[in-house]
């Protein structure tokens, strides 16, 4: 069987597990963070992970529920595994039936509609997240990508971060799990005059998005903030990085699970070095855990792709974009 026949074989054994899954297996509880501007995950590489969702699931929170993961459902947080039955702050999203789809028990979403989601996000070829789900697959049967792999380390990839901000201004280095929302916020910062998105501190040498989802470049997704000091002090970004994600999460942020999701801040000078470990040390003692961010040297930026850049304010998943005014304070939804 030719490499492409194997590749399709894999692709459609995966649709027809998802489809046995859902069908067979109950429903996994799940519960739904705060409202601070995440939004529900049902990025489809947690199956890779060897975790459920049930795409019958309702939100118990607001007058109509929609399907967890559907363009209807509600944003109030990011979707994770959870063993309590009960979550009252923030609502549960839970299924009484054993089964989605004739079940014993009544069911709020019907089986085609059921198989009509898992089939329409795998088969979106135009997500960024379908693609991620189908390069883990691939990878783990070592079909992935032809590229460079992580052998040979590049000394380019680990070499300083030799581009220039523009004049006046500063460069700051920013990895807080997923860059989407995270860039967002830095561009709705007074004082921040550009943002890229882009993967840093890895071993390769001009890696594609597809090879960092691999896992095998050791890249960290970022954000590259230029600022001008004189409207926009470091400290004000290390204010906002801090209130973006959860850093005593090792490699994690909410669903969002791999090296490339670690929490870290990238200094370009002396100064910024001192300030970073001083701002740690002080938000360690706000945390019950341990504070999981590495603090170390920038290096080689390599800046993703034109669709990954601004993906949010551009219209993000749905097509709704997002403002990124300065100053603005709406909530952010983390996929658009």
């Amino acid at each position: 069987m030719g490499k492409t026949s194997t590749i399709l074989f894999l692709f459609y054994l995966c649709i027809i597990f998802g489809i046995s899954v859902i069908t067979r297996c109950n429903a996994t509880t799940y519960f739904v963070g705060d409202t601070s501007g995440w939004d529900i995950s049902s990025d489809l590489e947690s199956w890779t992970l060897g975790k459920r969702f049930s795409v019958g699931d309702v939100l118990s929170n607001g007058p109509s529920p929609s399907p967890v993961g559907a363009p209807g459902a509600a944003p109030v947080g990011i979707l994770q595994p959870s063993s309590k039955k009960n979550n009252p702050p923030t609502g549960v999203a839970t299924s009484s039936a054993p089964h989605v789809g004739g079940c014993e028990a009544p069911c709020s979403v019907s089986l085609p509609l059921c198989l009509n989601f898992i089939l329409s996000r795998v088969l979106s070829s135009s997500s960024s997240l379908s693609r991620k789900f189908s390069m883990n697959i691939l990878n783990r049967f070592g079909l992935g990508s032809g590229g460079q792999t992580s052998t040979d380390p590049s000394p380019i990839a680990q070499g300083p971060d030799d581009d220039s901000p523009a004049p006046g201004n500063h460069f700051a280095q920013f990895a807080a799990g997923c860059f989407w929302g995270v860039e967002l916020a830095f561009q709705r910062l007074p004082g921040v005059t550009q943002t890229e998105v882009g993967y840093t501190q890895g071993i390769t040498h001009n890696p594609s998005y597809e090879d960092v989802c691999s896992e095998t470049t050791g890249h960290a997704e970022v954000v590259r903030v230029q600022y001008d000091p004189k409207d926009c002090t470091f400290e004000s970004l290390l204010d906002l990085f801090w209130s973006r994600h959860d850093p005593t999460t090792l490699n994690r942020q909410g669903n969002d699970v791999g090296t490339r999701y670690r929490s870290g801040i990238y200094f370009y000078t002396p100064e910024q070095e001192k300030l970073a470990r001083e701002s740690l040390e002080r938000h360690q003692q706000k945390m019950e855990r341990k504070i999981m961010t590495e603090i170390l040297p920038a290096k080689k930026f390599y800046r993703a792709e034109e669709q990954q850049q601004q993906y949010l304010s551009k219209g993000g998943r749905y097509g709704m974009g997002q403002s990124c005014a300065k100053g603005c304070t709406d909530p952010i939804r983390c996929y658009g």
